[in-house]
C-alpha cells in the first residue's frame, strides 16, 4: 500500500507539473514495472478527472489533500464531512449538466424540424427518408438486420456499425422509442436518419462515463438491411 501512495502522490506531481508549463516527456520509454505502472496510473487519474467532467481544478488543493492523507496530517475539512461535499458538488454539475442538455436538445429539434425534407410524428420524432427501401416493413416487435450511425447535435459520433464493420441485428421492442418508430418508417433496403428527442432516446438513463449525457437528443442514421421477423404485412 506503501508504494501504492507514494506512486500516487507521484501522479498527482506530474499533474500540477504539467499545469504549470512544466516540460513533459513526449519519448517516455517505459523500462521496468515500475514505470509501467506509474504511467497506468497516470493515465487511470487523468481518465477519471476526465470522467468527471473536470476542466477546472485547484491543482494545489488536490495535491494538499493528497498529501495531508497520505503522510497522516489532520485534514483541512473534517473527513466525515468530505463525502457530503463531494456528493452535493456532483449532485449541483449532475443538475447544471441536465438542464444544459434539455435546453440545447429542445433547441435543436425546434429548429431541425423547420430544414426542408424533415417530417415531425405525432411523438415528436423527426426524420428524413434517405432511402425508401422496396421489402417489407417492420413492426414494432421485429427482429432486423441494421447498419447505423449515431451522432450527438454536435456531430460527433458515438457508436457506428459501420466503423466496426458489421451490421447488428436488433429487437425493436428492446430499443429506444425513437428507434422502434423510426425504423417503421422505411422499407427493407431503405435508410432513414433520425432526430431523436430526449423522451424517445434515453432521458438520464446512460452508461456512467459515456459519450451520451443524461437529457442529451441524438442523431441516427440507419440502414434496414433486412426483417427478420415480424414484418407488416
Amino acid at each position: 500500500m506503501k508504494i501504492r501512495h507514494f506512486l500516487l502522490t507521484i501522479v498527482a506531481l506530474a499533474i500540477i507539473a504539467s499545469s504549470c508549463g512544466q516540460k513533459v516527456p513526449t519519448n517516455l520509454k517505459l523500462k521496468n514495472e515500475l514505470d509501467t505502472i506509474s504511467y497506468c496510473l497516470g493515465v487511470d487519474v487523468a481518465n477519471s478527472l476526465k470522467r468527471g467532467k473536470f476542466k477546472e481544478i485547484n491543482y494545489e488543493a488536490f495535491i494538499k489533500g493528497m498529501d495531508d492523507i497520505l503522510t497522516e496530517k489532520k485534514t483541512l475539512i473534517k473527513q466525515d464531512t468530505l463525502k457530503f461535499i463531494v456528493n452535493d458538488y456532483f449532485r449541483k454539475l449532475q443538475e447544471k449538466g441536465l438542464q444544459k442538455n434539455l435546453e440545447e436538445g429542445q433547441k435543436f429539434m425546434e429548429e431541425n424540424k423547420k430544414r426542408e425534407g424533415v417530417t415531425t410524428t405525432e411523438s415528436g420524432l423527426q426524420y428524413e427518408i434517405i432511402t425508401e427501401g422496396t421489402g417489407k416493413y417492420a413492426s414494432d416487435s421485429s427482429l432486423v438486420l441494421t447498419h447505423y450511425r449515431g451522432t450527438l447535435i454536435d456531430g460527433t459520433v458515438f457508436d457506428s456499425s459501420y466503423d466496426r464493420g458489421q451490421p447488428i441485428e436488433i429487437a425493436l421492442n428492446g430499443v429506444i422509442k425513437g428507434w422502434t418508430e423510426g425504423l417503421q418508417l422505411i422499407k427493407e433496403g431503405g435508410k432513414v436518419k433520425l432526430y431523436i428527442p430526449i423522451e424517445l432516446g434515453y432521458g438520464v438513463n446512460v452508461r456512467p462515463g459515456g459519450m451520451i449525457e443524461p437529457n442529451m437528443a441524438l442523431i441516427f442514421e440507419v440502414e434496414l438491411i433486412e426483417v427478420k421477423s415480424n414484418p407488416k404485412n
